[in-house]
């Protein structure tokens, strides 16, 4: 497996990080608002919801969590600042997509069009895949199911972008597919959730390269 062997100065790294964590929530928001589908695991979490009438919200942050435990299985080892800076990217992301969903909402977005809706639902894919990227390479503190799909790939799958979304897809198509058969309803999976199957590892492997090329993969098993 070839890595770049260039590491960011620290305070680039952070910087990175925050515009990362910012553009992710705003991505995601703009999905939600539009509502025309998001990421497959915002999905997942919505199909446990109706199935059990629970909180997305709350749902989110069990399975966040249960990734976080996931990725010190991964790396085979404890890291205890991995997993409680994942906790507190979750907090964070959460806290902005508030923000970002409400004033998505007061400019109208929810009321557009089926069509203007799409777009907007694929433009927020294509802009938390490319934060996706950024914090990434970071590697300061990310969501949990970027650091497994971030873990996948240069631990087990010789750093292919592609294949690790593909991998880290699975779960939340199983615990939809587990959804369905409970309540033979599928709830939020639109042209957004699908477009984001097929090309947020594409997206993440061309911001790789384009969008601050300079950041480099800072990536290690233990923080």
């Amino acid at each position: 497996m070839e890595q770049q062997q260039q590491k960011n100065r620290m305070s680039y790294r952070v910087v990175a990080l925050i515009i990362g964590l910012v553009l992710n929530a705003f991505g995601n928001a703009l999905s939600v608002a539009a509502n025309a589908g998001s990421g497959i695991w915002t999905a997942a979490a919505v199909n446990i919801a109706y199935w059990i009438h629970g909180n997305v919200g709350v749902i989110l942050l069990i399975v966040g969590i249960c990734s976080a435990l996931l990725n010190q299985l991964l790396i085979h080892q404890v890291d205890i600042p991995r997993f409680v800076g994942e906790v507190v990217f979750i907090s964070c992301f959460s806290y902005f997509i508030d923000i970002f969903v409400a004033m998505f909402t007061k400019w109208g977005i929810p009321a557009l069009g089926i069509g203007w809706r799409m777009l907007l639902s694929i433009l927020g894919v294509t802009i938390f895949a490319c934060s996706i990227s950024i914090y990434q390479r970071a590697n300061l503190i990310m969501h949990p199911n970027d650091d497994t799909s971030n873990i996948l790939r240069f631990m087990y799958l010789g750093g292919r972008a592609t294949a690790s979304q593909f991998v880290d897809f699975i779960p939340p198509i199983v615990m939809i597919a587990i959804c369905y058969l409970f309540t033979r309803q599928i709830y939020s999976v639109n042209v957004g959730t699908l477009y984001s199957i097929l090309f947020n590892g594409v997206i993440i492997a061309a911001s790789d390269k384009h969008i601050m090329p300079h950041l480099y993969h800072n990536f290690r098993v233990s923080h």
